[in-house]
């Protein structure tokens, strides 16, 4: 059964940069136990420091899967907590790298709607503690997924994950993830997801020739 292992909260804390600048990240997430609201744009307890690239409708809730979790576990060699990539819901049974954008999943009261992959910053490499860890993390192909509220409600760990829409296009986070950091001239084909964030397909629209012309 696809079910929630655990859902993670966190809110933001000063983060240094290289540099030594200080900034501000909620990537530190610690999972809660009972029943949750999930609602607006967060989990309640949740928060994000900057929602131009975290946080906001399309982007409000995070799940990453309890077994890409263990993969990187046998990569580092070391155990992993849920939470550890700054996601809200640690799933199990449910294969969110080829989840499709608009794919709605049902939990407790709650229904979420599939939206992005996660595309990884410096703040993720700096809590794992690795500079390298960006590009280790883009290379290795499981982004994890960004989810929209469609319906508000409760949920906790131990939920069942049910998947009650999932549309007939075959852009998946994985595909998406690729055409982004892997082969732009892919670009194009997100379009087909009418679900696409709209920043995304602007972004797209703008900027795909360009990356077609050169690949």
């Amino acid at each position: 059964m696809a079910q929630v292992e655990a859902v993670n909260v966190g809110t933001p804390r000063p983060i240094q940069h290289a540099n030594g600048q200080m900034d501000t990240s909620a990537i530190w997430k610690e999972p809660i136990t009972g029943r949750v609201a999930v609602r607006g744009v967060n989990i309640d307890g949740d928060d994000q420091a900057d929602r131009s690239v975290h946080g906001g409708p399309d982007r409000a809730v995070y799940a990453y899967a309890a077994e890409d979790a263990e993969w990187w576990e046998q990569e580092l060699g070391r155990k992993l907590c849920p939470g550890t990539f700054g996601e809200n819901l640690t799933t199990r049974g449910v294969d969110v790298t080829n989840a499709r954008v608009g794919e709605r999943w049902r939990i407790g009261t709650v229904t979420l709607e599939v939206s992005a992959p996660r595309i990884p910053c410096w703040k993720l490499a700096k809590k794992m503690d690795d500079p390298k860890f960006i590009k280790r993390f883009a290379q290795a192909g499981r982004p994890g997924a960004y989810m929209r509220i469609i319906d508000e409600g409760e949920l906790e760990a131990g939920d069942e994950i049910e998947i009650v829409e999932r549309p007939d296009h075959d852009v998946t986070v994985a595909l998406f993830a690729h055409a982004y950091q892997g082969n732009r001239s892919e670009l194009p084909r997100l379009l087909e997801a009418p679900a696409l964030p709209q920043e995304w397909r602007d972004w797209i629209e703008e900027n795909a020739a360009r990356y077609s012309s050169t690949n």
